[in-house]
């Protein structure tokens, strides 16, 4: 494989940037494209900023579908509709229910493990040529429940348990030991060790993406509307330009859709809205971490604060943030850490969602030099330098002893 080839990316998050970084490490000549600056308010900006190796089990499981209507009717709860959005979704929660059987889930949750028991190792790798300025904290992450969700929560430990996941179950001491700003509405919980946090996942994306300049690569702010061939060859048109490429990636998350139907490929991706708050100065209050599994929401302790996160809202790219949602951020919050001064910073951003909850990672179905990177719902930042790493494996033709069989298009087809 020639190593002088031009490769195109669309999208200049995580995914993006990783997949442009690996690139660049086989030799390649990367060009990354997007219709916003890198770091502008998306996904990998406003995101939880865990690092969360062990987050193989997913959404898709038998006991969440009995749980969704209790969901949707609460006002606290993790989940909401755009009830102008539900048709165009009925499509994808059919799929989404037929892969929530306990063979579904299991293989699922086995093929998040390959790759997120290899996530921090690649980070480490691009982390190794920048300074990271305490931008990285390695404490954990901490999820704590209450009884009423304790057989959610067992069925989570056995399936981590056993694919080998490092978890510790800690007590109401032992929680309390940990983070002793938490109100005590707590049961239980589980704690990672070796899980991390951002402090800034927008100033770790900027250094990432400079990383990528310094290196010889370019960025084009352009909105890619379109991808012609000419002799195999793909090229992207703008309103004004082409630019023509040997081979392009496709990593711009929810996005991605509008791209992959252009080339035929009926992939089943939709947008799970997901938001945040800030509650300036007060970042003291946790020292990593915390989810509450019951309310699925999070909050992480980062410079602008503490930055709550959460909730599923199913409703497409185009409705407006909902005040309800941030409304319910708020309250969960002041539920678990007592008084807040006024939040601030009301953010929404979009999850790329399949309805198996595994990414799509590979090459096109119909066109050999298009290859994805997109769909990797919660773990999106997670998972960006392990997807850029094996990305940029196939591309160079290198072996990754990995079986990527699982992540590829072709399983909706």
């Amino acid at each position: 494989m020639s190593r002088n080839l031009k490769i195109g990316v669309i999208g200049a998050g995580i995914q993006g940037v990783s997949n442009a970084l690996f690139l660049q490490k086989k030799g390649f000549n990367v060009t990354i494209f997007d219709k916003d600056e890198p770091g502008s308010p998306v996904a990998s900006y406003g995101n939880a900023g865990h690092f969360s190796p062990y987050a193989c089990c997913p959404l898709n499981r038998p006991d969440i579908l009995a749980d969704v209507p209790a969901m949707l009717l609460s006002s606290f709860g993790p989940l909401a509709l755009k009830w102008n959005y539900v048709p165009k979704m009925i499509p994808w929660f059919v799929k989404f229910i037929l892969n929530s059987t306990k063979k579904k889930m299991l293989h699922t949750a086995k093929n998040m493990h390959q790759i997120l028991d290899l996530a921090l190792p690649a980070y480490d790798e691009l982390f190794d040529e920048i300074v990271l300025d305490g931008l990285v904290e390695n404490k954990g992450i901490l999820y704590v429940w209450n009884d009423k969700n304790l057989k959610s929560r067992e069925l989570e430990i056995k399936v981590r348990e056993e694919l080998g996941v490092e978890q510790q179950l800690v007590n109401k001491q032992e929680i309390h030991d940990l983070e002793p700003h938490l109100k005590p509405i707590y049961h239980a919980g589980v704690y990672f060790p070796y899980a991390r946090h951002a402090r800034n996942p927008k100033k770790i994306l900027l250094k990432l993406f400079n990383l990528f300049i310094k290196k010889g690569g370019s960025f084009k702010k352009n909105n890619i509307q379109e991808i012609k061939f000419e002799n195999e060859k793909p090229t992207f048109k703008t309103e004004v330009q082409s630019f023509s490429f040997d081979k392009i990636v496709i990593a711009c998350g929810a996005f991605s859709k509008k791209l992959t139907d252009k080339l035929n490929e009926r992939i089943p991706l939709d947008t799970e809205r997901g938001y945040h708050v800030h509650f300036k100065n007060c970042d003291h209050l946790l020292s990593r971490p915390v989810v509450f599994s019951n309310r699925g929401f999070g909050i992480t302790p980062m410079e602008q604060g503490l930055r709550v996160v959460g909730t599923v809202e199913f409703g497409g790219l185009n409705n407006p943030l909902s005040k309800s949602r941030i409304k319910n951020l708020i309250n969960n919050a002041k539920y678990i850490l007592g008084d807040l001064p006024e939040h601030e910073d009301e953010w929404l951003g979009f999850r790329p969602s399949l309805p198996d909850f595994l990414p799509v990672i590979g090459p096109s179905k119909n066109y050999k030099n298009v290859y994805y990177c997109f769909g990797h719902h919660h773990l999106g930042w997670t998972l960006g330098p392990i997807s850029g790493k094996i990305i940029s494996n196939m591309i160079a033709g290198d072996n990754t002893n990995l079986n990527l069989n699982p992540y590829s298009s072709l399983r909706f087809s």
